[in-house]
């Protein structure tokens, strides 16, 4: 079953709202040397400026739709009854946000009854946006754009072969913490070019056809939320690693779809596509 169009529409205008203050609010500490630095139960890093920015993020979307679920990174999750569920990441990439890196994400998903509606990408120290909701396409405003300028359809790029295409992570170490070290070494000898422009940033160039294929042995809910429906209205393909449509499997593969079977062929246990 499929929300009301009107429904979908009001939530990303609500996003995008969200999205710019949370945004704007993460800048006021990025490259702060007096940023206190906090480990979680699982030593992941959390800082005063994820937590200011979900705060937003949830402040702001339940202000507005009280009646719908929400699930954040640093604030656990709160129950609704409209059947939409908001997935949020404040800062996707704390680490590089913690050294001064400028590829991190603020990231919100919306899903009903299990499908994703929409998502937004916002790359704050950039000043980049990508945003889709359900059959609306994908929309991109770049790197620096002028106040009020428009934002252009967005699409996965038509890369046909491995040979050519550029393929992102995260981390790759992520790779031998899951025992996959395999397929690390597989997309690297097959495909043309390999970089860690990862987190929310490199699924972002996957949607705008700047790279190919953004793979993640480790993945969150609220990592993927908000890159599925935008990889998809894009054009491209979102899945776990064994080609099931889910964002809670634990891992994640985002290609422009024409090289989707080939990646899941790598990421195979069995080394059967090696050359």
């Amino acid at each position: 079953m499929s929300p009301a169009p009107h429904d979908v529409a009001i939530r990303l205008k609500a996003a995008l709202t969200a999205v710019a203050a949370a945004a704007a609010s993460t800048l006021e500490r990025f490259c702060d040397p007096q940023l206190a630095v906090d480990l979680k139960d699982d030593r992941s890093p959390v800082t005063e400026a994820d937590r200011a920015a979900e705060a937003i993020l949830r402040e702001r979307l339940l202000g507005g739709f009280p009646t719908d679920s929400f699930l954040g990174e640093e604030s656990g999750s709160a129950a609704g009854t409209s059947g939409f569920e908001w997935i949020v990441d404040p800062i996707d990439g704390t680490k590089s946000f913690i050294r001064g890196v400028p590829l991190y994400a603020t990231l919100v998903g919306c899903r009903y009854a299990g499908q994703g509606v929409l998502g937004v990408i916002a790359i704050p120290a950039l000043g980049e946006l990508i945003y889709a909701s359900q059959g609306q396409g994908a929309w991109h405003l770049p790197a620096g754009h002028a106040p009020g300028q428009q934002p252009t359809r967005a699409r996965v790029s038509s890369r046909t072969a491995l040979g050519n295409a550029l393929w992102c992570t995260s981390a790759t170490t992520a790779f031998a913490e899951r025992g996959r070290d395999d397929a690390r070494e597989k997309l690297n000898r097959h495909c043309g070019l390999a970089r860690t422009w990862g987190d929310g940033y490199g699924y972002l160039l996957v949607a705008t056809g700047r790279a190919e294929i953004m793979v993640d042995p480790i993945m969150n809910a609220w990592d993927a939320a908000a890159v599925e429906p935008i990889i998809r209205e894009a054009g491209g393909r979102f899945s776990d690693w064994d080609g099931q449509d889910r964002i809670d499997g634990g891992e994640g593969v985002a290609t422009n779809g024409q090289l989707h079977r080939e990646v899941l062929g790598l990421l195979a246990a069995d080394d059967t596509t090696a050359g």
